[in-house]
């Protein structure tokens, strides 16, 4: 073999092992998403006190307080007004895969979205119930960065189905720990629809739960609506309270 052969030879190894090497160290995506799913479910039941401010321009900021509950092992939840007066009582249940909304003035249910907006604010539905990200989205594409002091990885995810909120998403994911701290949501043409932040979580039975979110409509500029959690637990619920028949007796 001459010298300008093995040159090439050696040359052709050296770019095989950097592209192996390169190959070997890219993270599993799924696995973390994966992980940010789990961080965020509960084995056990869970229940929190949900305070949520909605701003628009013009307008006095409103308030909500709703009391939160959820049982992720059978993919329930249930939400129940307290506060403003004018709302105390409604209240929404999701069972199996359906998402009913409840009026206390009617005392009638009609049937939600997990893609509704909540109360009229910029939060979703969807926000306040257990998270499949590994299920639902494929990651398309990925960088490395920080946020604030964290460093990130920021994935660029799209949705497997329909069912989802948002049928695109870029997620800013702690590379210490699997928790989301940014999130954008895009529409299917790839306008940004919303933006959403999580700078603090509380530690609870295990999991990291957002304690403060904030979610900004990137459509209707101005209109923010910021929800802080209170009191989580993970006690044990019991089976009435994800039912029908609770939601039509808890404010007689």
């Amino acid at each position: 073999m001459n010298r300008t052969l093995m040159k090439i030879t050696g040359l052709a190894g050296i770019l095989l092992t950097l592209g192996i090497s390169a190959f070997a160290q890219q993270p599993d995506f799924h696995k973390i998403l994966q992980r940010v799913d789990e961080l965020n479910s509960f084995k056990s039941d869970f229940s929190a006190v949900f305070t949520i401010v909605s701003e628009k321009p013009g307008q006095d900021p409103t308030v909500t307080k709703a009391q939160v509950f959820r049982r992720d092992s059978k993919k329930q939840f249930l939400i129940v007004i307290l506060q403003p007066e004018t709302q105390r009582g409604q209240g929404y249940l999701q069972v199996d895969n359906n998402l009913w909304f409840y009026d206390p003035q009617s005392r009638q249910f009609s049937h939600s979205s997990l893609k509704q907006n909540f109360q009229s604010s910029d939060a979703k539905n969807s926000d306040f119930n257990q998270q499949s990200l590994a299920q639902d989205y494929t990651v398309e594409s990925y960088t490395e960065g920080t946020l604030g002091v964290y460093p990130v990885y920021i994935l660029n995810l799209k949705a497997t189905n329909n069912e989802v909120t948002y049928p695109h998403l870029k997620l800013w994911v702690r590379r210490d720990v699997d928790i989301v701290l940014k999130t954008e949501d895009y529409s299917l043409s790839g306008r940004l629809m919303r933006t959403a932040y999580y700078p603090n979580y509380v530690k609870i039975g295990g999991k990291y739960f957002p304690s403060r979110m904030l979610f900004v409509d990137d459509l209707n500029k101005g209109n923010k609506t910021q929800i802080t959690v209170a009191d989580p637990s993970t006690a044990p619920l019991p089976d009435y309270l994800f039912t029908k028949a609770y939601l039509e007796r808890v404010n007689r």
